[in-house]
């Protein structure tokens, strides 16, 4: 991609409180806020790549569709 997706620093911090509390519900450990952040830093550089592809390629599908439709209407 190239590109590194970007969070802001209040949307950064909401993350990792959600993995903490995540890994506190589900598996009884407590995560500091270095190993949810390097969690949350894993998770955008890793995995987050492969759904922002998936949501360009369903915005494509969409679009494409669309365009079909258009181009039905012509006489």
């Amino acid at each position: 991609m190239g590109r590194k997706i970007k969070i802001s620093n209040e949307k950064r911090n909401e993350l990792i409180g959600k993995i903490k509390e995540y890994f506190y519900e589900e598996r009884d450990e407590d995560l500091g806020d270095l190993a949810a952040s390097m969690i949350l830093d894993f998770i955008i550089e890793e995995i987050a790549p492969e759904f922002y592809n998936q949501g360009v390629y369903d915005s494509y599908t969409y679009m494409t569709d669309r365009i079909e439709d258009v181009l039905s209407l012509q006489k």
